[in-house]
């Protein structure tokens, strides 16, 4: 099977999904407590019978469920993902507002876990017994069993009160507003904390599993042979061993980027960053289905297509893969 109808194949696999993932979301947040209609007449202060009436009729809430799913199905296929009720805009202006910032927090908190979880999983499977293991398996453990929210609270208070060096809100200054670069850097600046808070559990995760696999690669007779050929000790780790080691990381990698986005909802929250983490927040509280449905759509795809890139990278970085495919 050749790159290109392997990558078909994923696609057309891809595309059925995404059409359950529709239906799913269509028909569980439907199906769940809550009249959106009740919430908007709630935030004007109460409304008639006939004012609700047509609020139903406006969002064509009065059909039957089988006829909404149907005309929201229609409506996506042309790109259409509806209007929110509660920001009184089309959906997909919302999206494109809101998915830059949890691009920018979702691959600097992955791109942080992933080299620094590598890097302690390597240091620390070079002496598996040594202090410095230990330290680092007391460390991932904690990162590990903590609370995205609890950790992502005591950083704010720890920044916020204790030692004010980091912002602790928001995406940029609004008091002094800046442009250019130093917009970019104000930004950055404001991603610290953010993506710290989501990093640390992954990165965790990364340093455990990377000691696993370099333990088990260390060991294995090729890296043996490198040694006693003379090679430097930093040929034979990062040449010879990580290579093979980083493989079932790379698997982890596309697996968990759904994690990252269920974990960003929180993040978001605590740290007011203006993403879709908190878009769902919001669209939750206010029975807002067209912008809700919309956000799961987009997540899904995010999510599907990070697992077709890391299958791809998966084929290129282990060999034995292209080999078994032909």
């Amino acid at each position: 099977m050749t790159l290109l109808t392997h990558l078909f194949g994923k696609l057309a696999n891809a595309a059925a999904l995404l059409l359950a993932v529709l239906v799913l979301n269509f028909c569980l947040i439907h199906l769940a407590p809550g009249d959106p209609v009740q919430v908007i007449a709630g935030e004007m202060g109460g409304a008639s019978a006939e004012v609700i009436a047509e609020l139903r009729a406006k969002y064509g809430l009065d059909q039957s469920l089988l006829q909404q799913l149907f005309t929201y199905l229609g409506n996506v296929v042309q790109g259409d993902f509806g209007y929110s009720y509660y920001f009184n805009q089309p959906v997909l202006n919302l999206i494109a507002q809101r998915l830059p910032a949890s691009l920018y927090l979702a691959l600097s908190s992955l791109f942080t876990a992933v080299v620094i979880g590598t890097l302690l999983g390597v240091v620390s499977a070079r002496r598996p017994n040594g202090a410095l293991s230990h330290v680092v398996t007391v460390l991932s453990l904690t990162g590990y069993a903590a609370p995205i929210f609890w950790t992502g609270l005591m950083l704010l208070l720890l920044f916020g009160s204790v030692w004010p060096v980091l912002p602790v809100s928001g995406m940029a200054d609004v008091v002094n507003p800046k442009a250019g670069f130093a917009y970019a850097l104000d930004v950055a600046t404001h991603l610290v904390l953010p993506s710290l808070t989501l990093a640390l559990v992954f990165i965790a995760q990364y340093s455990r599993l990377a000691r696993v696999n370099m333990i088990d690669v260390l060991s294995a007779d090729y890296v043996r042979t490198a040694r006693a050929k003379g090679l430097p000790e930093r040929v034979v780790i990062f040449k010879h061993a990580l290579r093979n080691a980083l493989i079932p990381i790379v698997t982890v990698v596309g697996h968990q980027f759904g994690n990252l986005f269920a974990g960003a909802v929180l993040v978001e929250t605590v740290f007011s960053w203006p993403g879709m983490g908190r878009l769902v927040f919001d669209s939750i509280l206010r029975r807002d289905y067209p912008t809700l449905m919309a956000v799961l759509f987009f997540s899904a795809v995010m999510v599907i297509a990070a697992n077709i890139i890391t299958d791809l990278v998966y084929r290129l970085v282990d060999p034995r893969i292209r080999a078994g495919a032909r």
